[in-house]
């Protein structure tokens, strides 16, 4: 049974380690995007903590991960001095793609394969926008997890002084061919169950692309066969994931969209760096902080530990877990006060 197109795009019920927030929708016009055409009348979501009229206070930017929305850091909020909402605001921004800005799925002009496709420099361009539309022209921090990681740095090379601060946690600056390798087995599993029209299965789209891109690339061995002591429980999970899943909304296509995007992403391709990515990390202004776990099956620790040696202002955190990706969670408490310490010792909070 194919789901109702018109029942896309609804907010999921607020999970436990969420925290509700106004939210908001804003036009930014047509957003001309880099691999030529346009998103006509784009749109962004958002969500804020606190008084955004409040400017006694530091504001921070939120990034979302691939497949996430504006409630993907939320665990991080209040666990440190920097992110207490009662002393701090926060607008998490939602990346097109994602379902609540302009998407595949939501686009009356461009709908479903009629739409454009996007790169993350088009992500932190159709933001900027939005910070601009806000009045907004310098932040304290951007913080962001996986490609919301990815998107900070790359505000980091594209505005070099729009923030103090920048916090990227299992990051990659250049997309490897590990993870895009990755992202393109999730999309060959989902692909075949999406039709022209948009129409799609729950129940089967999902079902490879859950082991592929919620267990193999987000998790370890280790911490896999520590929570799972025999094979039913891990089938069990499996299927309670699938339900749990489906309740978030996501399109199969925005999610391919979303990982094209990433497939894509390198820093140095920014205008003027030509490729070279020591002297586009080179050009960081901003103080940096890089979380990595011991071990990343989506976004190699490499990588980010690569990056890190790049920048000028950049301290490189390992976080001893067993967590792998998802160390940056509400998975990982650990990792989390570890993270938050550090974000705390990063801004002089």
């Amino acid at each position: 049974m194919s789901i109702d197109i018109s029942s896309l795009n609804t907010h999921p019920a607020i999970q436990g380690d969420w925290i509700d927030a106004p939210h908001h929708l804003s036009s930014i016009g047509d957003l001309s995007l880099e691999l030529g055409g346009l998103i006509k009348n784009c749109q962004v979501s958002y969500a804020v903590h606190g008084d955004l009229d409040d400017e006694s206070k530091p504001l921070v930017i939120f990034l979302c991960a691939i497949g996430s929305i504006h409630h993907r850091l939320d665990f991080l909020i209040n666990q440190s001095r920097t992110l207490d909402i009662k002393n701090t605001r926060i607008i998490a921004i939602d990346a097109l793609g994602n379902g609540f800005s302009s998407s595949p799925s939501n686009s009356k002009d461009q709908p479903f394969f009629q739409f454009p496709k996007f790169t993350i420099r088009d992500m932190v361009q159709s933001q900027k926008k939005l910070l601009d539309q806000l009045g907004i022209t310098h932040v304290n921090a951007i913080i962001g997890a996986s490609m919301g990681g990815m998107q900070a740095l790359q505000w980091a090379v594209s505005y070099p002084d729009f923030m103090d601060d920048i916090v990227a946690l299992t990051p990659m600056s250049k997309t490897t061919a590990w993870a895009s390798s990755m992202t393109r087995a999730a999309r060959e599993s989902i692909a075949p169950h999406i039709e022209m029209n948009g129409s799609y299965d729950p129940d089967t789209a999902w079902l490879a692309w859950l082991p592929i891109m919620q267990m193999l690339a987000m998790r370890t061995p280790e911490q896999c066969d520590e929570q799972f002591t025999d094979i039913a429980q891990v089938q069990d999970w499996y299927g309670q994931r699938l339900q749990w899943w489906k309740t978030m909304n996501f399109h199969p296509l925005d999610w391919i969209y979303q990982s094209i995007a990433y497939d894509a992403h390198d820093v140095s391709k920014t205008a003027s760096f030509n490729g070279n990515l020591a002297k586009a990390l080179g050009s960081i202004k901003a103080k940096c902080l890089i979380g990595v776990p011991s071990l990343d099956l989506f976004n190699p620790v490499e990588q980010a530990t690569y990056t890190a040696s790049l920048i000028p202002h950049c301290t490189l955190i390992n976080l001893n877990t067993n967590w792998g990706h998802m160390a940056a969670s509400a998975l990982d408490p650990s990792s989390t006060k570890t993270i938050s310490t550090a974000i705390d010792t990063l801004t002089g909070r």
